[in-house]
């Protein structure tokens, strides 16, 4: 029996890893949200946590109303993901929140001696240094969660790190929902348009950086601190299909595979589980419903989104963090129709060309995220 904190349990994810939960037969004592009251009502009663935390501190004023009658101590705002995070009853915590606000949990729940499921990009994107050290020294798991690094990390299972002959980490995209449009055509999509993803149903935010291929550079960072490779060894390729969810390369040249329908039950237990494999509710893949497999080139032309965040990489230092908090207020600014599509890309591009200090501590990476921030909004009211 797992004790499990589940932190954004109100998205796509969240819910998601809860019904693994529950299937897997492990105890949910802890639940964190935004700001979605009613629903987090809805799963205290059915998983009866012993924590429940709303960042929102209105929400979480009314949380505590709704649920005057069950034996659950809600809490708001940072401190509370953070004190939820490092629990103590707690086995695993998994992170599955949206944006930046995720690394100071993840760090969290690191110190308190923790495993980590993570789902937040951002927690590597921006933190990645601070979070492998963090890591090693309280000798705790960090198990992805994203169906591209589960996958990738099921393959290495093929091969004891230490006869690791890594050649590459081979990433692979679906393309999103405007594979093939020329630069031309992206400059008249809309929001509509972005949020037509064709193969996953996810979140508002990751749906979109999915659209501007922003979603396959933020990975590729990721797998750069997860995996421990240079990004010259993280190739990308586009898959429509989405049945290969990723693939490494040794030495030899034999590369290994992870497949499966698309469906984000099964990294979410793999995470959960792990090292263990248990029975899935996920339906069951047959090749010969697949009349092919499809593999395209990335066109970096048209979505140079990759391309910046290798750019950001090789700058080092706080350029990723910075690269992840403009591209986070020019979606928000795209999904509220304040820039076009094309603008969220351009606007990452320019907020790499500013100035930023080597990071001495994790309070800096906080930091250039609050600067880059005031950037982005800036530019975008100039763009108006």
């Amino acid at each position: 029996m797992k004790n499990l904190v589940i932190l954004g349990s109100t998205g796509s994810i969240g819910v998601q890893a809860l019904e693994v939960a529950e299937q897997a037969g492990y105890r949910v004592i802890g639940l964190a949200a935004a700001r979605r009251a009613d629903v987090l009502e809805q799963q205290i009663r059915q998983y009866q946590p012993a924590v429940a935390v709303l960042y929102d501190e209105r929400a979480a004023a009314d949380l505590r109303v709704r649920v005057a009658d069950m034996p659950v101590r809600v809490l708001s705002g940072l401190e509370g993901l953070c004190e939820l995070a490092a629990l103590p009853q707690a086995d695993m915590v998994l992170n599955a929140v949206v944006g930046m606000v995720g690394l100071r949990p993840t760090l969290a729940a690191i110190h308190a001696g923790k495993d980590v499921a993570l789902a937040n990009k951002e927690t590597l994107v921006a933190g990645g240094a601070f979070v492998m050290d963090a890591l090693a020294r309280a000798k705790v798991k960090l198990l992805p969660v994203d169906s591209e690094h589960s996958a990738i990390f099921q393959c290495l299972q093929g091969c004891p790190p230490k006869d690791r002959a890594l050649k590459r980490i081979i990433l692979t995209a679906s393309g999103g929902p405007f594979f093939g449009k020329s630069a031309q055509e992206l400059q008249t999509v809309t929001r509509a348009d972005a949020l037509r993803h064709p193969n996953w149903s996810m979140g508002q935010k990751i749906t979109i950086d999915s659209a501007t291929m922003m979603n396959k550079g933020l990975e590729l960072i990721e797998a750069r601190w997860l995996f421990d490779l240079p990004p010259e060894q993280i190739d990308v390729v586009v898959h429509r299909e989405s049945i290969i969810h990723s693939l490494v390369e040794y030495d030899d040249n034999a590369v290994l595979a992870q497949l499966g329908v698309p469906d984000m039950r099964v990294p979410i237990q793999y995470a959960l589980t792990y090292p263990d494999r248990v029975p899935s509710p996920v339906k069951q893949l047959r090749l010969e419903d697949w009349a092919k497999l499809t593999f395209y080139p990335m066109d970096n032309e048209v979505f140079p989104a990759v391309e910046l965040a290798r750019h950001s990489l090789a700058m080092g230092g706080l350029y990723p963090a910075a690269l992840n908090a403009v591209n986070e207020v020019a979606v928000d600014a795209f999904l509220h129709d304040k820039i076009p599509f094309t603008a969220i890309v351009s606007l990452v591009s320019a907020g790499l060309q500013e100035s930023l200090p080597a990071p001495r501590s994790v309070e800096d990476v906080f930091a250039a995220d609050a600067q880059m921030r005031a950037w982005a909004r800036d530019a975008i009211d100039n763009l108006k």
